[in-house]
């Protein structure tokens, strides 16, 4: 991009400046805590001065977009970028010498944050992205391999491999967002073909959300699951913590990202509703048991008020319910700090409907921006988003989802004193069914013995399942693509199959079926795990016939519940189970 784009990153790069400097200040503070040295405190100071020396390098091109940029000022403004960087990640070479196995995930995380922001701000000029990322790739790979030759431990090669596979999957992603930003403008610029070029911009938008989804849940596999292999090891109190933290962050990206495929496909007019008999108060019950840890941490109390009239089981659409409810409470949750969280049930049988509210004793919202909430990608105030997180697309996720079921979602608050959310509901009555028992836990030697045939592309995720699968005494047959899957399946005879979605050579749709057609393993329970997770891949694995459809980042549970499942033949029937 020419000087408009300069003057962009300018602007960002001011409206970011105060977040900068408290993420550093957060940064500094914890490496203090891991090392207790005065090294950070250093470090923060420098910091300071090198983000006033940026301010001033960028603030011409910022108060004057339309300026020329001779090459001397772009050269100036790449190289304090440069400056920026090499000292920002400096930290991280520090964590990794000093701060032990806590420091050096810490380190890691903390260059690969600083990878994904640069790149999504600064693809669109070249010289101020690789400025940038070049630093940064040289912490993100070479603190790793200083360490593996440093200290003797070739182990931390592995780390370096997983890194060049982040920076693969981040380069694929910000090419396809520039190519869907280029796509947008050409719609914007020929205007006799608006609606055709509309429907091009759409589709780009389709295509880099399931690019995105992929190439971003495809590293976060890795890191998560590092993470659980990590919470498995002999860990000291603290360490444990800060593992703890590193999978509580993971669960919040994964969210994220969830909600923005919900919501484009809300926005795309292709959300799908699927009415299914549930227990309201067990579904009630379960939502309470996710929630109430959290809150009695925060010294809030959670109260459940049912009205008896309320019907025992509901005809809805269960997951969406559990959504709404879920976003609710944990809004009510986050904004909490003290007091009560209600969740009243009531039931209003002259027109079958469900009024559940939550209300709260939190901040409130002011009069001026409770109208706005329900707003896409909209926050209260723009420190909300530093403080408690979150996109903004909750509630107007909730909201779209309760219009779409033919209800309404409504807020009522007072600054200072709390807010109540209602929803409410058009549901069928369920007729009463005897209960049936919970699910048994999964035996610990319910895969002792099993083999299981694993395809997946990426060396990384191989060695992942065969860590978190081993254990459980069961042997993995692990292949590269859909065609050894397919030759593998033809010469022995296993228990359960897991697949990949896009591999090389043959995919797993295409591997799916033709072991499907022929063979020792045309029986054999077959489940889906990959990191294409929206609606459209579903479908295609539900055509193939699969057990069960799960995604990445794997969840080691799950997947060992799912696998005892099928290898017991517990479900017979092909129906493909949704498991996000």
């Amino acid at each position: 991009m020419t000087t408009n784009g300069y003057a962009m990153i300018a602007q960002v790069r001011f409206r970011e400046l105060k977040t900068r400097v408290g993420l550093a200040l957060f940064i500094a503070g914890t490496a203090w805590f891991l090392t207790k040295g005065l090294w950070p405190i250093g470090w923060f100071s420098v910091v300071v001065v090198t983000q006033f020396i940026d301010w001033l390098v960028f603030r011409p091109t910022r108060l004057n977009p339309q300026m020329p940029l001779s090459r001397a000022y772009r050269v100036v403004m790449c190289a304090t970028t440069t400056l920026n960087v090499v000292v920002y990640s400096a930290i991280s070479a520090y964590l990794w010498m000093t701060g032990g196995e806590a420091g050096r995930l810490f380190a890691i995380i903390q260059v690969a944050g600083g990878l994904l922001h640069v790149s999504l701000h600064m693809h669109h000029v070249r010289p101020l992205l690789l400025s940038a990322v070049v630093p940064h790739s040289l912490y993100f790979l070479g603190l790793p391999i200083m360490g593996a030759v440093l200290d003797g431990q070739p182990q931390d090669v592995l780390i370096a491999i997983g890194g060049v596979l982040y920076m693969t999957h981040l380069i694929v992603a910000v090419r396809q967002s520039s190519m869907t930003t280029r796509a947008l403008q050409d719609a914007n610029d020929e205007a006799r073909a608006e609606r055709r070029k509309a429907e091009v911009a759409s589709a780009a938008k389709s295509d880099f959300l399931a690019v995105v989804s992929h190439e971003i849940r495809t590293p976060m596999n890795a890191v998560i699951s590092a993470a659980n292999l990590l919470r498995r090891t002999r860990l000291d109190r603290e360490q444990r913590e800060h593992v703890s933290m590193l999978l509580d962050a993971g669960d919040v990206l994964v969210g994220l990202l969830n909600d923005v495929l919900d919501f484009s496909k809300i926005e795309a007019g292709k959300m799908q509703l699927e009415a299914q008999d549930i227990d309201l108060r067990d579904k009630i019950g379960s939502l309470i048991r996710l929630w109430e840890p959290k809150a009695s941490a925060n010294g809030v109390r959670l109260k459940v008020l049912i009205d008896d009239a309320a019907p025992a089981r509901i005809r809805t659409d269960p997951l969406r319910l559990q959504q709404m409810l879920f976003n609710l409470l944990s809004n009510a949750v986050k904004f909490t700090e003290d007091g009560t969280i209600t969740i009243a049930v009531d039931w209003r049988a002259e027109d079958g409907r469900l009024i559940v509210s939550v209300a709260d004793t939190g901040c409130g919202i002011p009069a001026d921006r409770l109208a706005h909430i329900f707003d896409s990608f909209e926050q209260v105030d723009a420190g909300t988003t530093r403080k408690y997180g979150g996109t903004g697309l909750g509630l107007a996720i909730s909201r779209r989802l309760a219009e779409i079921m033919g209800g309404r979602l409504t807020a009522e608050s007072v600054e200072g004193e709390g807010s109540v959310f209602t929803l409410s509901l058009p549901v069928e009555v369920a007729e009463a069914s005897v209960v049936e028992p919970k699910r048994r836990a999964m035996a610990d030697d319910a895969l002792a013995g099993k083999v299981i045939l694993a395809a997946d592309d990426h060396a990384v995720n191989r060695r992942i399942l065969t860590l978190l699968l081993e254990p459980h005494g069961c042997r993995i047959v692990l292949v590269e693509n859909g065609a050894e899957a397919v030759e593998a399946a033809a010469a022995q005879r296993f228990d359960a199959i897991l697949m990949d979605m896009q591999m090389p050579v043959m995919d797993g749709l295409e591997a799916s079926a033709q072991i499907r057609l022929h063979g020792l393993n045309r029986q054999t329970p077959l489940i889906a795990l990959t990191a294409n997770a929206m609606d459209v891949h579903r479908a295609a694995w539900d055509a193939t016939g699969v057990h069960a459809f799960l995604t990445k980042p794997i969840d080691p549970v799950l997947l060992a519940e799912t696998l005892a499942e099928a290898c017991s033949g517990a479900m017979n029937d092909t129906v493909v189970q949704n498991v996000a």
